[in-house]
């Protein structure tokens, strides 16, 4: 690869998720839906599958969600200097506006237009949250096994104390078990036509 193309990639990288990190209010979830935009839709650096896979690693691994993603999006678009500038992009904008806010929090905290601006906020957090939900859900399988196992974890999840590190491994065990038989179903089947 050309180093003045992945150095442009990289400070790239660095922009967009730079843009991510200052216009997304209410972390991971909320910026899944410009991080899809920006690099499955407008820059075609990853697919809808890879995304897929990128926001499960994320969920499943020590961190928050946006900068994990940031990670791994910034590392398979082009190395370890692409996941630096990812990273860095996503977290220099919270640093920067949480310094400042830190500094006159406490004086505007008791204005009752900083509590409506906050209500907003939050209003506006969940309806991003539920386009992220809708758009991965329409870019995942939907065969009855799938959905079966999504509305069992849901209700787990939402009714139980059962910890969601425990939904992702029985998860993940589940998806090994089918991937496996469907293996040795298809190897069977290619022996008994042989037979």
């Amino acid at each position: 690869m050309n180093t003045h193309w992945k150095l442009r990639q990289i400070v790239e990288l660095l922009l967009v998720f730079l843009k991510i990190g200052a216009f997304t209010f209410g972390g991971g979830y909320a910026m899944i839906p410009l991080i899809h935009r920006e690099m499955v839709e407008n820059k075609s650096w990853i697919t809808d599958e890879e995304i897929m896979d990128i926001i499960a690693i994320a969920e499943s691994t020590p961190g928050p969600l946006a900068v994990n993603s940031a990670t791994f999006v910034g590392f398979r678009v082009a190395g370890f200097w692409g996941a630096v500038a990812a990273t860095a992009g996503v977290v220099l904008p919270a640093f920067v506006i949480i310094c400042i806010l830190s500094l006159f929090i406490v004086q505007f905290k008791s204005f009752k237009l900083v509590s409506y601006a906050f209500e907003g906020i939050r209003a506006g957090v969940i309806v991003l949250i539920a386009g992220a939900v809708v758009k991965l859900a329409k870019a995942n399988r939907h065969d009855a096994l799938y959905l079966a196992l999504m509305a069992l974890v849901f209700v787990i999840a939402t009714f139980t104390g059962i910890s969601a590190i425990w939904l992702l491994i029985t998860g993940f065990g589940i998806g090994v078990l089918v991937k496996a038989a469907s293996v040795w179903r298809a190897k069977r089947g290619g022996e008994d036509t042989e037979g």
